[in-house]
């Protein structure tokens, strides 16, 4: 099990219901370093389990999709989140208003 900021992020992302996403700046927060967001998409784009810690439910803050998913390419995020029930529009974001997670 993967220890200290790095494991405090994919236990919260593990939290992140199927359908929702969050924001890097949310997880980072939940983490309890809210400035940390960009590390918060270190710690994913090295995601020790990606079919456990669910890293394609997580976008940034204005709710685009990483540009090359660690997980499969570009288009990988978005087939997982449709699959999911999250409508992407085509310009690869997802509405904030309805998708946000909110614990």
């Amino acid at each position: 099990m993967t220890e200290g900021f790095f494991g405090k992020v994919y236990e919260a992302v593990k939290r992140i219901p199927e359908g929702k996403v969050a924001t890097y700046g949310q997880i980072a927060a939940m983490c309890g370093n809210p400035s940390c967001s960009r590390i918060v998409g270190c710690a994913l784009h090295v995601n020790p389990e990606p079919g456990v810690v669910p890293c394609h439910r997580v976008v940034n803050r204005e709710g685009r999709l990483a540009p090359a998913f660690a997980f499969g390419g570009s288009g990988a995020q978005r087939a997982l989140l449709e699959k999911e029930g999250v409508a992407v529009r085509e310009d690869d974001t997802v509405d904030l208003s309805i998708y946000l997670w909110r614990e």
